[in-house]
């Protein structure tokens, strides 16, 4: 009599898990159907691109055929000056820009979440707007304030004896951080104020009672308790900064200081546009790559961070 109850409990289990596992298969179908369909599988045609290059039978005007070419693009992205400077200029840029807007943005939520904030809404709204306007958009509008021929900013400071020349090669790296950072920091400034909205109030009535100041309270309980949103910012801006196009393609029409290959995003796009199908992908891959190990590395870093 037990061993038959234990082999229908077995059996019982056995058809409850199964049950289980096919409705969490159903409830996974609506992100797994296009995560591969518009993910995965561009990625392994990109992958399998990049292993091959054009050869012309008949000389330079002959008919273009794509022949297996093994590691051959990646070589040549590798030993490609433009390329190569696009990636440490990118790097350069993300090692400022992104702590600078990090920091802003957490300021920002900091001041909205203290007791004495007024108009909450609108001010959350005001920030939060340069993230809604397209970015295309908000590159042309920047664009004309850096024009010197056109910008009433340039013209006002050049009236107090300043003459910046935003559009110049050694400032046009930091222009573009500025329009990233205007438009960026206002999306990380609502992930972390949402963040700080779950912190439960009693701890800052306990520190108030032993009395501790606003800064205190912010500085030793809410900055370590929002510490996952700050990690999980901090990739998205790594992840989009390396990923830099729209803001240097649009002041490319206004400056000369902005080349074709600025950063690696543009020197994927014109080697596309030269009909170069697979040293693009090669070079996107190397990108994504490259994305993903700096994104990795941080949040395993901050992991294991938490674990020690």
């Amino acid at each position: 009599m037990t061993t038959t109850e234990t082999r229908t409990d077995r059996r019982t289990r056995h058809t409850s898990g199964t049950r289980h596992r096919r409705a969490a298969l159903w409830f996974l179908l609506p992100f797994a159907v296009p995560f591969v369909a518009f993910y995965v599988l561009p990625v392994v045609y990109a992958f399998a691109q990049s292993l091959q290059r054009i050869s012309r039978g008949g000389g330079s005007y002959g008919k273009a055929t794509s022949v297996w070419a093994g590691l051959f693009q990646y070589d040549r992205a590798l030993h490609d000056p433009d390329f190569v400077a696009s990636l440490v200029r990118v790097a350069w840029f993300s090692l400022i820009q992104i702590p600078v807007m990090l920091l802003v943005a957490l300021v920002l939520a900091l001041l909205l979440d203290t007791q004495t904030a007024r108009l909450r809404r609108f001010h959350r709204l005001a920030i939060f707007v340069p993230y809604a306007i397209p970015g295309v958009i908000a590159a042309l509008m920047w664009a004309y304030l850096y024009d010197p021929r056109l910008s009433p900013l340039t013209q006002a400071m050049s009236t107090i004896g300043l003459d910046p020349d935003f559009l110049s090669p050694s400032h046009i790296l930091w222009s573009i951080a500025n329009v990233v950072t205007w438009t960026y920091a206002g999306y990380n400034m609502v992930v972390m104020y949402a963040a700080l909205q779950a912190i439960p109030t009693e701890l800052y009535e306990a520190a108030a009672v032993d009395g501790a100041g606003e800064l205190r309270i912010a500085l030793q309980i809410k900055v370590p308790l929002i510490k996952p949103a700050l990690v999980l910012t901090a990739v998205f801006s790594i992840i989009g900064t390396l990923q830099l196009f729209t803001e240097p393609q649009v002041l490319r029409t206004i400056t000369t200081s902005i080349t074709s290959t600025y950063t690696p995003n543009m020197a994927a796009f014109n080697a596309a546009s030269a009909n170069d199908y697979s040293y693009a992908a090669a070079l996107s891959l190397i990108l994504a790559a490259v994305s993903f190990v700096f994104s990795f590395g941080l949040l395993r870093r901050t992991t294991r961070g938490e674990q020690a």
